[in-house]
């Protein structure tokens, strides 16, 4: 058995292998934030492919926090609905559900990517945005309408993250993630880029960090004891020629996620800013996630970013660089690269198995 195909418990959960779907906006909820035939076989077949977790897309946890006018929500009960039918058949396939919960602040109000990415205005059916700061956004196409939260649009978001929990739990999902990266809304107040707030959620490291503490102190509340947390940060901004978000940041924030329940920091990078300044290629992120990793003991880490082989993946695990590994693009390009993996390591008995409607196209 290598290290990629072991299982991961967390608290009472067991993830059967190491290889996880990160979660991926699909932009497939026309206007209602429903979950459609897309999602399920979206979500389903990355799950028949023997992904050991499958993380559904940024899940907004109020109308006003999707990305896009076609993003997956969660805000009511009718969205709980949807998603149940999705997470028990990934949970038959011998997946376990998990979800990402979101809220883009002012990256919201857009149309989809191929269609322009644009901000689209409350009278075209967009709607106005929220904000740590008054100042403008600082990507190149500007929301069309936007405005400083005060704090009861804080409290209010607090809840929904809250209550978006409770609709995950009782849509079937095993394991919640509170989406504090890509320059959304967490984000936006963890990094001072955006946050040039003067109240008690600005200025300070303690200050910045409030809003992502306390959205998770609700979602650990509400979500069961023996049911593991994550949270996803951006593990730098990619800004060092300005004051921004940072590795050394990062680590602290993490002590502090660990000390209120997070059983996993999901690590990626970047999205506060158009002048960021990273590297890409295979294993880019993987010193974030590894730095986190070295210097807090109570927490697990995952790893994203450039992985596309099994070997590659297996040596992440392995070296304890990582302890979950979560892939993006190669499961859009083959939902089924985990059976294929395992057979690159020799496993295709001991690791994930095709299903037996398959097993006839690959000699079993």
């Amino acid at each position: 058995m290598t290290h990629l195909f072991s299982s991961l418990e967390l608290r009472n959960l067991e993830i059967p292998n190491r290889v996880a779907v990160s979660p991926m906006c699909q932009y497939s909820s026309p206007s209602d934030g429903l979950a459609r035939e897309w999602h399920r076989v979206h979500l389903g077949s990355r799950a028949v492919g023997g992904a050991g977790l499958v993380m559904a897309e940024a899940t907004a946890v109020e109308a006003r926090g999707r990305i896009s006018t076609h993003d997956l929500g969660i805000w009511s009960d009718d969205h709980a609905e949807a998603l149940e039918p999705i997470t028990t058949f990934m949970r038959d396939q011998g997946a376990v559900p998990a979800i990402q919960l979101a809220h883009a602040g002012h990256k919201a109000s857009k149309n989809q990517p191929w269609a322009g990415n644009e901000p689209v205005s409350p009278e075209d059916g967009g709607w106005e945005v929220l904000s740590p700061s008054p100042e403008a956004y600082p990507f190149e196409t500007a929301p069309a309408s936007m405005r400083e939260m005060d704090r009861g649009d804080i409290d209010d978001v607090i809840e929904a993250f809250r209550s978006s929990a409770e609709r995950s739990l009782a849509a079937g999902f095993e394991v919640a993630e509170v989406h504090a990266a890509h320059g959304y809304l967490l984000h936006q107040f963890l990094s001072p880029v955006t946050n040039r707030r003067e109240d008690d959620y600005g200025g300070s490291f303690e200050n910045r960090t409030r809003l992502v503490r306390e959205v998770t102190a609700a979602v650990r509340d509400v979500w069961p004891e023996d049911k593991p947390v994550f949270v996803r940060i951006s593990g730098t901004d990619w800004l060092p020629d300005r004051e921004s978000w940072d590795l050394e940041q990062s680590i602290r924030l993490s002590r502090e996620l660990a000390e209120l329940g997070v059983d996993l920091v999901d690590v990626s990078s970047g999205g506060i800013h158009p002048d960021q300044n990273g590297p890409s290629g295979p294993n880019y992120q993987i010193p974030l996630a590894e730095g986190i990793r070295e210097a807090v003991d109570d927490v697990a880490v995952g790893a994203v970013g450039g992985i596309t082989t099994a070997e590659q993946a297996d040596a992440l695990i392995r070296n304890d660089r990582a302890d979950l590994v979560l892939v993006a693009r190669e499961f859009l390009r083959d939902p089924y690269f985990p059976l294929r993996w395992a057979a690159d390591l020799g496993l295709e008995e001991a690791g994930p198995q095709w299903p037996v409607q398959y097993r006839r196209a690959v000699g079993k």
